[in-house]
Parts: C-alpha cells; sequence; structure tokens
C-alpha cells in the first residue's frame, strides 16, 4: 500500500529499457498488456486502495492546486459512475460513437503544427495554437490514466484531460488561477465529476478578494449558464474542426463571449 502511495503522489521517472511508444500513440484498446493490466500505464487497485489514494491527492490538489498530477489521481479514484454516464452520453451521439470508436489522441506527436499555423486567424485550429503558444502550455503535459479499470472509461477521462486546453480556448480563459477556476466551474456542470466540483467549490480560497468578487458575481453565473447550455464537450471531435471559424464554433455550441478579460486577474 505503502507504494502504491508512493508511485502516485510521488511519481518517478522511469527510463524504459528499450524504445517506448509515446503515450499519444498507444491506443486504448481492450487487450492483455501484462498481468491484469488493461491498457498502458494501468494499476490495478482495490476499493480501499482507491480510497486512499483520492483522500491523499485531494489533499495535495487543495494544497497546491497546481498538481495536475494529484488532480489526475483524484479524477480516476473518485469519478467512475460519472465516467460510465459520459461515455454513455458519447455512444448515443454520432460524433462522440465516432471518437469512441476510432480512440484519437491530442498531442505533440499528433498535431500537424504547421498546418494550425497555416490556417486563418480566427480559425479554431489557429486559436488554439495560439493559446497554448501564450500560456506557454503543452498537449504533452497531460497525465496518463492508471487507475481507472475500465479501459474504456480510461479513454473517456483520458479524452477529458486532452481537450482541456481545447474548452480554453473555447471559452476564451487562460491558465492562471482564475481561469482555470471558470473553466473548472463549466466542466463540473458539464460532466459532474468529482474532481471538477471539488475544484470549483474549493479553487477560489487561494483568490484576492478582487478576484473572488468578480468570479462569484460574474464568471461563475457566465460559466454555469453556458456549461447547461452547451451539449456534451466530449462529443465534439475538435481534430476535425481545426478550419471552422472559432465563432461559428462557439454559435454552435451555444457558448457566449465572457463577460469580461481576465488575463490580469489572478
Amino acid at each position: 500500500m505503502a507504494t502504491l502511495l508512493r508511485r502516485a503522489l510521488f511519481p518517478l521517472r522511469r527510463i524504459p529499457s528499450s524504445p517506448r511508444p509515446a503515450a499519444a500513440d498507444v491506443p486504448f484498446r481492450a487487450r492483455s498488456h501484462g498481468a491484469g493490466l488493461l491498457y498502458p500505464d494501468h494499476i490495478p487497485t482495490s476499493p480501499l486502495q482507491k480510497a486512499l489514494l483520492a483522500a491523499g491527492s485531494a489533499g495535495m490538489a487543495l494544497y497546491n492546486p497546481y498538481r495536475h498530477d494529484m488532480i489526475a489521481v483524484l479524477g480516476e479514484t473518485t469519478g467512475c459512475h460519472t465516467l460510465k454516464v459520459l461515455r454513455d452520453q458519447m455512444k448515443r451521439d454520432p460524433e462522440g460513437a465516432q471518437i469512441l470508436q476510432e480512440r484519437p489522441r491530442i498531442s505533440l506527436s499528433t498535431l500537424d503544427l504547421g498546418k494550425l499555423q497555416s490556417l486563418p486567424k480566427g480559425s479554431f485550429g489557429r486559436e488554439y495554437l495560439r493559446f497554448l503558444d501564450v500560456n506557454r502550455v503543452s498537449p504533452d503535459t497531460r497525465a496518463p490514466t492508471r487507475f481507472v479499470d475500465d479501459e474504456e472509461l480510461a479513454y473517456v477521462i483520458q479524452r477529458y484531460r486532452e481537450v482541456h486546453d481545447m474548452l480554453h480556448t473555447l471559452l476564451g480563459m487562460p491558465t492562471n488561477i482564475l481561469g482555470e477556476i471558470v473553466v473548472k466551474w463549466f466542466e463540473a456542470v458539464q460532466t459532474r465529476l468529482p474532481m471538477c466540483i471539488l475544484g470549483a467549490l474549493f479553487g477560489p480560497v487561494r483568490l484576492s478578494a478582487q478576484s473572488l468578487q468578480v468570479l462569484v458575481s460574474e464568471l461563475i453565473p457566465w460559466a454555469v449558464e453556458n456549461g447547461r447550455r452547451a451539449p456534451c464537450v466530449l462529443n465534439l471531435y475538435y481534430e476535425r474542426r481545426w478550419e471552422q471559424p472559432l465563432r461559428a464554433l462557439r454559435e454552435e455550441l451555444g457558448i457566449t463571449a465572457p463577460p469580461l478579460r481576465v488575463q490580469g486577474l489572478a
């Protein structure tokens, strides 16, 4: 048990003995990956182990909201029921069902950055690339799924992680604390994942009084309204929408412009 907790709370960098495909190049499929393993990086756990991992990761995530690895563990160990609901929503939607069937991944190895750069200004792909550049983030920073004991549900939560930056682009939110909290409120309404609800409720404790006032009075109502109005964002095949104007995509999803700029707030 202690070893499992250390692996989750303080992950070590492993040096493979032979070249290994990038995580985003490895599909989630129901095949054998070793004794008891359902997909690459899978770590089978008992309900008790999941509870301990959930408690430890929740504490670490609240202490340091930028511990994305802890947020990832929390999502995997607390969201099984919700992931089933999201999976079923995807299966009922033609675009979502196609995503589940084809299992696309988002990383630097799967993105054609040159193509995105050549797209017209204002297109979804070009704006997504600009978001990555301005905020100095990379799609390769998303942690691989490890503690979900179902390969299809493991893909659902991996897809959720990998489209997170797409949601920032759609919502026009930066990656500062305030922007992340706003996106978490949108995701909480959309997905009902416990980790999103936790982040939305407890994330604001680190905000200044000015930012908290703006969040409560303007940004939370806007995020909740858009989250309720938009269709399930996991049903969008983002990789096939690069050329679509961002404005048109927002109109299709019922997402309105944010009430104010939050770039300078924290």
